[in-house]
């Protein structure tokens, strides 16, 4: 049996491998696990004298390990002449392709900028969830129940109101139920912003989105006045466009406040015929007291302001932009240039 192993040595020693069909070829012949010679003489090892059967084991598994250094030699050089023909890698030229940082969306960097304003006027910032019920969103901010804004063509409700029309789920219309939750939750004084998404069922178009973000604010104390509310906003306005903005305030209603005004501003546009053009950017008010009985706060005593203005207004404003519906759709051009 040794013979054997010796003479299949010398027949290993002597294969030429110069090819990679070659080498599947030796691989087979000698290694395969099926018809593999090497193969072969493991399993003859039970038929080997007992005294014998050591030695004849060791010569085989020497033999295998040939045939494998000899089968990875050859492997090897066949593949150095590929590695050979691939370009040097010059260590000192710099990266290719290096990842391109993100940006942080126009409306985001819009929101978060008046919010680090109002913060410096010492209003702390509330959140509340974005689905309300009707009580926090409307009845409690003094809207009737045939108010038009209960009505289905303007509101997304989650569960429609019951028979009594107040008792609906719906999707928040504004910002405001936050600050209804600030007064129930918290003895005045309060001063607060609501920052957050809103949602209303209009039509979409280039000024108009069913989603869109509100900034509300609320300063409830002993003795606060309109003059208060005028004084704070014009410290913003100028915060925000510059300290030359000029602004306005004309007479509105709105069911939380008491009296209520909207807030526009001085928009110069040398295309337009008078130089430029209002832009009402905001609406605002005294805090109604029905609104303050219904968190349990004493209007004999307090009084407050409230006001909300919308995000998307200020940021197409600042960055020239004239189609609200750019913001939602994502567009890498677009996104890329913030």
């Amino acid at each position: 049996m040794l013979e054997n192993v010796e003479a299949l040595r010398r027949e290993i020693e002597a294969e030429e491998i110069g090819s990679e069909a070659a080498a599947e070829e030796f691989r087979v012949k000698y290694l395969g696990r099926k018809q593999g010679q090497i193969t072969d003489l493991f399993k003859q090892i039970s038929n080997v004298a007992l005294e014998d059967r050591k030695a004849f084991g060791q010569e085989v598994n020497a033999l295998k390990t040939l045939a494998e250094e000899r089968l990875e030699a050859a492997e090897a050089a066949l593949r150095a002449p590929a590695q050979q023909e691939r370009p040097a890698i010059d260590l000192t030229l710099p990266g290719r392709g290096a990842a391109t940082a993100g940006s942080v969306h126009p409306i985001t960097q819009t929101l978060e900028e008046i919010t680090r304003i109002f913060e410096r006027f010492g209003f702390s910032v509330a959140e509340g969830p974005e689905i309300e019920d009707d009580w926090h969103n409307f009845t409690a901010l003094n809207f009737p129940p045939d108010h038009p804004a209960r009505d289905m063509q303007d509101t997304f409700f989650i569960e429609p109101p019951k028979e009594d029309g107040l008792r609906g789920i719906v999707l928040r219309t504004h910002t405001s139920p936050v600050q209804i939750r600030v007064m129930q939750q918290t003895e005045p004084p309060i001063r607060v912003i609501a920052p957050g998404r809103v949602y209303r069922n209009e039509a979409i178009s280039y000024k108009s989105f069913c989603l869109f973000h509100q900034v509300e604010g609320l300063y409830v104390d002993e003795g606060v006045t309109f003059a208060d509310l005028k004084q704070v906003l014009h410290l913003f306005a100028q915060a925000f466009f510059g300290e030359e903005v000029r602004m306005r305030f004309r007479p509105s209603f709105f069911p939380f406040t008491e009296p209520s005004a909207e807030v526009d501003i001085w928009w110069h546009n040398p295309d337009h015929p008078d130089g430029g053009q209002w832009l009402e950017i905001l609406g605002c008010g005294m805090v109604d007291p029905h609104v303050l009985e219904a968190v349990d706060i004493d209007p004999e005593r307090y009084t407050g302001y409230a006001f909300g203005m919308g995000v998307e207004r200020p940021a197409l404003l600042r960055y020239g932009i004239d189609d609200i519906r750019v913001f939602y759709e994502n567009d890498v051009r677009f996104l890329e240039q913030f």
